[in-house]
């Protein structure tokens, strides 16, 4: 018969270690780990949420910028052309307003000429041709540059575009109605360049007055109303004015 063998005595090597702090965390309830993974993806989701905020407000202001430039720019646009343009109309005010003393000159020369020495004398009258022919191509040449003469009788009178120089009673026509003109007047394209001096009549029935805009002198360069076409309103930003071209 075999002789049993004692149980051998464990061996150093196959005692179990114990469980360290990190096995005791690796062996930590499910439901920790899931709260854990909840509050880092709710964290992430902040910050992800505040990076698009961010992210859309410099959107919006830049958005805001860009609108802003564009305006600006389509404004200045605008306004240089429109600069442009009055330059191109009005370059010749200056020039204008000198020769004009050419042509009053002219026409007092007509005016003074006497009338029955006219018709006797041939020399004369042939003279008084020529400088009436002056005075006809001197008006084309102005009209051709947009300077017209304005002879307003019989209209009523403006401030705006007449000087009054006296006052004649005459009840048979309405008050304010201007019945000599001194000294003729012009405009360049829908400006003032000279207004007209008058004689207005008095003593006749008073008509109100109607509104009325100023018109602008040529020498004028504030900026235009709100109604007028280069700003896109419904005027067309010219004046009433009888523009003289009989002559």
């Amino acid at each position: 018969m075999s002789e049993k063998k004692p149980p051998s005595a464990p061996k150093p090597g196959d005692q179990k270690p114990k469980a360290g702090p990190k096995q005791a965390a690796s062996a930590a309830p499910p439901e920790n780990e899931a709260a854990d993974a909840a509050g880092w993806a709710a964290g992430e989701g902040a910050e992800v949420e505040a990076a698009i905020e961010t992210l859309q407000a410099e959107n919006a202001d830049l958005k805001d910028r860009l609108l802003r430039a564009v305006a600006e720019m389509e404004n200045l646009r605008r306004r240089t052309e429109r600069e442009k343009s009055e330059t191109a109309k009005y370059a010749v005010t200056a020039f204008a307003r000198d020769v004009l003393s050419v042509g009053d000159n002219i026409a007092r020369t007509i005016d003074a000429a006497p009338e029955n020495e006219i018709a006797r004398d041939p020399a004369l009258k042939a003279l008084l041709e020529g400088v009436q022919m002056t005075e006809r191509e001197l008006l084309n040449i102005l009209e051709r540059h947009g300077i017209n003469k304005v002879v307003p009788k019989g209209e009523r009178f403006d401030p705006n575009r007449h000087q009054a120089m006296f006052e004649v009673e005459n009840k048979d026509v309405p008050a304010g109605t201007i019945v000599e003109v001194v000294q003729a007047g012009y405009v360049i394209e829908d400006r003032i360049l000279r207004p007209a001096m008058v004689g207005v009549a008095k003593g006749g029935e008073k008509l109100p007055k109607p509104p009325a805009e100023p018109p602008k002198a040529a020498n004028d360069d504030s900026p235009q109303s709100p109604d007028s076409p280069e700003d896109g309103g419904p005027g067309d930003g010219k004046v009433g004015i009888n523009v003289d071209k009989s002559a």
